[in-house]
C-alpha cells in the first residue's frame, strides 16, 4: 500500500498546526483544518496599486491611513443622522444601541466593549443618565460596580433616530457587493481580534510600542 497522501496531509497538518498556534484564527478542530485548507485553496489577490508606492510606501502605512479616513467618514454621517436631535455625539446612540443589543452591564463593560477610556467613557455615561436615557443600580455581585440598562425613554428617542443611523451605516458601507462586504466583515473580525486581545492587556501608552516589538 502506498502512503504518499497520506504523507502529504500529515506535512499540511503540521503547517497548519504551526501556523495557528501563531495567529489562533482557527479552531484546532477538524473544522478549523478544513476552513485553512479553504483558505489556502483561494487564487491570490491582484496587487493594487496606491499613492506612493513607487516611492516605497508599505501596505501598513496604506491600511493604517485608509481606517482613519474611513472612520472620518463615517463621523459625517453620523453627525448628519442626529442633525437636529436631542443627541449631542454619535457616542451617545452608540452606547443606547449597546445597551439595547446586549442588555444590562456595568459601566465598564459598556465602556470597553466602545474601547474607550475609562474618563470619556464615564462622561459618555454621565450624559445619558442625565437624558434620563440609561438608569443605573447596584450589583449584587459587587457593591463597587453599578448596572445600567436602557431606559424606556432612551428606546424611544433611539427609535426616533434609527431611519436616519440606518441609512447612515448603509451609506458608510458603500458600493460594495454583498460578497465584499462578507469579505470585508471577515478582514475587519481578523483584525479586530488581534488588537482586542492587545486593548484588554491595557498597557500603559508609553510602554506599549516597546511592549509589542
Amino acid at each position: 500500500m502506498k502512503y504518499q497522501l497520506l504523507k502529504e496531509v500529515l506535512v499540511l497538518i503540521e503547517k497548519f498546526e504551526e501556523e495557528n498556534s501563531t495567529i489562533n484564527m482557527y479552531s484546532n478542530q477538524v473544522e478549523g483544518f478544513k476552513a485553512w485548507i479553504a483558505q489556502q485553496a483561494v487564487q491570490p489577490v491582484v496587487e493594487p496599486t496606491w499613492e506612493g508606492k513607487e516611492k516605497g510606501r508599505s501596505p501598513e502605512s496604506v491600511i493604517s491611513t485608509l481606517i482613519v479616513h474611513m472612520n472620518r467618514f463615517a463621523k459625517n454621517y453620523s453627525k448628519a443622522a442626529i442633525w437636529g436631535s436631542d443627541f449631542s455625539t454619535q457616542e451617545e446612540f452608540i452606547y443606547l444601541i449597546t445597551l439595547k443589543s446586549f442588555g444590562e452591564m456595568t459601566k465598564m463593560e459598556l465602556i470597553k466593549r466602545n474601547i474607550h477610556e475609562k474618563p470619556v467613557g464615564i462622561a459618555i455615561v454621565n450624559r445619558l443618565i442625565k437624558q434620563g436615557w440609561i438608569a443605573q443600580k447596584d450589583s449584587q455581585q459587587d457593591r463597587r460596580s453599578k448596572l445600567i440598562n436602557i431606559t424606556e425613554k432612551g428606546l424611544q428617542v433611539l427609535e426616533g433616530q434609527m431611519q436616519n443611523i440606518r441609512h447612515a451605516t448603509q451609506i458608510v458601507s458603500g458600493d460594495l457587493t454583498h460578497l465584499e462586504k462578507m469579505e470585508l466583515i471577515r478582514l475587519l473580525n481578523k483584525l479586530s481580534d488581534f488588537h482586542q486581545a492587545i486593548y484588554e492587556k491595557n498597557i500603559a501608552p508609553d510602554r506599549l510600542l516597546d511592549e509589542l516589538k
